[in-house]
């Protein structure tokens, strides 16, 4: 008996073609995507900047690490409005984790 006569036929596989995104979807990930990268950075910077200068004058320290708390919360608050969600998500909170992740280090 010969072995292709005993094999099952193979099933054939169709490929899905993948749906076109909308343009709309596309243009508000990469504005996010931009965003989240010009409000980061400057946010994490002034987080651990904040850390050396809280040493030598407290105030200053504060004020900074304060401030990349605020430029965190605006970062996530404005991605939160290109994806048309409510500004008050649980999201938010991670605007503020360089600060609350330095604030450790200050006080």
């Amino acid at each position: 008996m010969d072995q292709a006569q005993n094999a099952e036929p193979r099933k054939v596989r169709r490929r899905r073609t993948p749906r076109p995104m909308n343009i709309e979807t596309v243009q508000r990930w990469v504005v996010s995507a931009v965003l989240f990268h010009v409000g980061t950075v400057p946010a994490v910077t002034l987080a651990v900047y904040s850390i050396g200068v809280a040493s030598g004058d407290f105030g200053r320290g504060v004020g900074l690490w304060f401030m990349s708390g605020v430029i965190g919360v605006l970062t996530a608050a404005g991605i939160l409005a290109i994806h048309r969600r409510s500004a008050l998500s649980p999201w938010l909170l991670l605007g503020i984790l360089p600060t609350a992740v330095t604030g450790f280090y200050i006080f």
